[in-house]
């Protein structure tokens, strides 16, 4: 890690691996150089762009799958359960494959359904409006299970006669989950909303296996954009960006910790 932070600081490319000591210290220019990049400026908007969006609908996706597990789900709730975290332990080539046939144009099984019912479904990959809404749809769908298991958790330990003594007061159903469930999770949502936020910030996979980070860069990510400079033999630069997006994790999380923290 020391290693790396120094890197940051110096020109150090591929060609100076063989003489790591005639390098030069170049101080904050790679960070300078990186936030001036309209490319890296283009991709730190779309992974904000895809944490935003992201985070809360694979937040709310694997709740809903917790409490159905919890009460609404009586039975082949273990082939559910194991049904709805299958994607979390799937390789993500193997996912890309079928999402590509899923979201396939003109062949595609979701324009298919769409022109049964006489819409014409766009070009999910092929077109930047749509591309970054196709690739979270296919992190929430492979990552809300991880989510849902430790929800269900959650739900389990909160007291169930709390929720009796709200009903005979006249509670409903969607009272009782607002102002008994959702308070006593408090922890449980901010774990994670943290290490869901943490991963998505890193995304990598999904625009990587998938579209490339096009079409015109609007699913390139920051970790990424890291990763093509690292081939590119920058490795001075690349390390730079690796703290900014290290920074930004930190951020981040403090933030969610600010607003999710148990109220005292």
């Amino acid at each position: 890690m020391l290693q790396s932070l120094f890197m940051s600081f110096t020109d150090t490319r591929s060609r100076d691996l063989r003489t790591p000591f005639s390098v030069d210290v170049v101080g904050l220019e790679n960070y300078t150089r990186a936030l001036g990049d309209p490319v890296f400026r283009k991709a730190m908007l779309n992974t904000a762009y895809f944490v935003v969006v992201g985070v809360p609908l694979t937040l709310l996706v694997a709740l809903a799958a917790a409490v159905a597990l919890d009460r609404g789900i009586t039975r082949l709730r273990g082939v559910f359960r194991l049904g709805f975290y299958t994607p979390v332990i799937t390789s993500i080539v193997a996912v890309a494959v079928v999402w590509r046939f899923l979201l396939e144009t003109d062949y595609g099984l979701i324009n298919t359904v769409l022109g049964w019912v006489g819409v014409d479904g766009p070009n999910w990959l092929g077109d930047p409006s749509w591309s970054m809404p196709s690739l979270i749809l296919m992190a929430t769908w492979r990552n809300f299970g991880t989510g849902m298991i430790i929800f269900l958790a959650g739900l389990q330990a909160v007291p169930w006669n709390l929720h009796e003594a709200a009903a005979i007061d006249g509670a409903s159903a969607w009272q009782r989950f607002r102002h008994i469930t959702l308070p006593l999770m408090r922890p449980t949502i901010l774990f994670v909303s943290v290490t869901t936020g943490i991963g998505y910030l890193q995304f990598f996979e999904e625009p990587f296996v998938l579209t490339n980070g096009g079409p015109l860069n609007s699913t390139k990510s920051m970790s990424m954009y890291t990763y093509e400079q690292f081939g590119f033999g920058n490795y001075g630069y690349a390390a730079s960006i690796s703290y900014i997006i290290f920074v930004l994790v930190a951020v981040v999380t403090a933030i969610q910790f600010r607003l999710l923290r148990e109220e005292k």
